[in-house]
């Protein structure tokens, strides 16, 4: 039976309402999801880790929720906020498992996009600058070598990935900071280094 164009118009509403809730959803999710990632990083640089996986995990499962409330609506889904949500997520996962446990996780384990994987490990760096600061205040600067050799390996990833910006979504920005910022972080780290060093070198001549 051909429909008429009330019936048509019915079924155009009641697509665009649903769609409409689970955008509204979603985007409320999306909010909590940054909530989460911002506070178990937060956690985490106070060596609250346990904290720190209890905050990354309620935001994982958030983003699960929020992808699901826009599967059948690719233009929301799309829309990019979702996507940053990823991107926070990302953040704060990645600065948990470096730090925590000196790993890596895949972004197929984490369930992302490719790009915001990437985004969110170099917003990571400035996160791991952050640590190895805190190391040095706490007389430990010999610990963050380690660190910042996470940062290096970020960093030739990341320029190995040279794709426009419609792919990467603006990945070679974030490259470009992630850049000033270890080599002002290799500056810090070294010049702390070479001081220690010094005054190792002084109190043996002191005796």
């Amino acid at each position: 039976m051909k429909e008429t164009l009330n019936q048509i118009a019915e079924k155009i509403r009641k697509n665009f309402e649903a769609c409409d809730k689970g955008r509204e959803r979603a985007f409320f999710l999306h909010r909590e999801i940054i909530k989460r990632s911002s506070q178990a990083i937060r956690a985490v640089h106070r060596g609250e880790y346990p904290e720190g996986q209890k905050l990354v995990d309620e935001a994982k499962s958030l983003l699960m929720e929020a992808t699901q409330s826009v599967a059948q609506f690719p233009r929301v889904a799309f829309a990019g906020f979702l996507e940053d949500a990823q991107k926070e997520y990302v953040e704060a996962w990645l600065t948990l498992t470096v730090i925590a446990y000196q790993t890596v996780p895949n972004p197929d384990e984490v369930g992302v996009e490719y790009s915001a994987f990437l985004n969110g490990l170099a917003e990571t760096v400035g996160e791991l600058r952050r640590h190895i600061l805190d190391l040095i205040r706490q007389g430990q600067a010999e610990k963050g070598e380690q660190f910042l050799q996470y940062m290096d390996e970020i960093f030739y990833v990341l320029t190995g990935l040279d794709f426009p910006d419609m792919i990467t979504n603006g990945l070679r920005r974030r490259t470009d900071i992630a850049r000033s910022i270890i080599e002002k972080t290799r500056g810090d780290l070294t010049a702390c280094l070479s001081q220690n060093q010094l005054l190792k070198e002084m109190k043996k001549i002191g005796g």
